[in-house]
């Protein structure tokens, strides 16, 4: 999303939506203090959220907020390979950026990388 924020707001979204799952906004909201469904709601549809609303979104995602700045914005980026999420939920977090995918499409997608990240553990442990 273009915004003058610095914040690819898609991303924040997309995360947001990713690691909260099936559960409501207002579950969510119960979790972050200082945050209200209402705000989650705006980001989740695009909204540039205030600095402390941002960094408290972002503790709770375990992630760091540098994960979110936009390279074009001036500012160094960590120079970190990828996300702190695990993998399949990265996969499904960029998948939800993708406008062209529908909803049931990312969610068949998603449920199938887990499906192979679960039989590739239980592989492993086998061989252990």
């Amino acid at each position: 999303m273009k915004n003058d924020s610095g914040i690819d707001l898609e991303k924040l979204a997309a995360h947001l939506r990713t690691k909260r799952g099936d559960r409501g906004l207002r579950a969510i909201a119960d979790d972050i203090e200082g945050v209200s469904a209402s705000t989650l709601s705006r980001i989740e549809q695009g909204a540039v959220p205030d600095l402390p609303t941002f960094i408290r979104i972002c503790a709770w995602l375990g992630t760091s907020p540098d994960e979110f700045v936009e390279a074009t914005c001036g500012l160094k980026r960590k120079t970190s390979t990828g996300s702190e999420l695990p993998v399949p939920e990265a996969i499904e977090a960029q998948l939800r950026r993708d406008k062209v995918l529908p909803n049931t499409t990312v969610d068949a997608i998603s449920e199938m990388v887990r499906v192979a990240y679960r039989a590739a553990g239980a592989e492993r442990s086998k061989a252990k």
